[in-house]
């Protein structure tokens, strides 16, 4: 029985030796990768400020390069629209004040389809007037004829800090008030 033990513990223990000593694996070609410093990072960075910078001067024709004709969109406020909608609202320019700036923070590459997961901030006329908005995106590309081309955004507004609101001062002598513990506002 020792002896069976003896070579068990042995086989144990070269297995782990040879795991150890292995070499790392290499990523296999269709698995994602993750990352925030790359030139992936720096070219993926160039497509949002194209995009950025067509919104922010009306190019109908740059805004057209960075969308997919499949592109489509979710606002922040959770309103749908597609590249002809979002190029018929540039063209059409109902907002002179809309103002659009996107930093990329990751990129996650899966063969032809890129994640890029970033914040933005937009100005723009609300229905009380002027709104600055802050909040974080995810842009889907597609790689088209050795390029890119977004095929779907979502926007989510970050809220406003909380520290900004008034707290109510508290009536109580201590920061704690447990009622049967404690004997709050009855004097003795």
């Amino acid at each position: 029985m020792t002896r069976l033990a003896a070579c068990f513990s042995l086989c144990l223990l070269s297995a782990a030796a040879l795991a150890q000593n292995a070499a790392p694996a290499a990523v296999p070609a269709g698995q994602a990768v993750t990352t925030t410093a790359s030139p992936e990072l720096a070219q993926f960075q160039k497509l949002e400020d194209a995009w950025s910078n067509a919104v922010n001067i009306r190019d109908q024709y740059g805004l057209e390069l960075v969308l997919s004709p499949l592109f489509v969109d979710v606002s922040a406020a959770g309103d749908i629209t597609t590249r002809n909608q979002q190029v018929a609202a540039l063209v059409a320019g109902d907002d002179k004040t809309l103002h659009l700036e996107q930093k990329v923070v990751t990129i996650r590459l899966l063969g032809d389809i890129a994640v890029a997961n970033g914040t933005y901030e937009m100005h723009h006329k609300g229905t009380t007037g002027p709104v600055d908005e802050k909040g974080v995106f995810t842009h889907v590309f597609e790689r088209v004829r050795g390029g890119w081309m977004c095929i779907n955004s979502q926007r989510t507004v970050l809220r406003a800090d909380s520290a900004t609101k008034a707290k109510k001062p508290s009536s109580a002598e201590s920061p704690f008030h447990i009622p049967l513990f404690s004997h709050g506002d009855k004097k003795n």
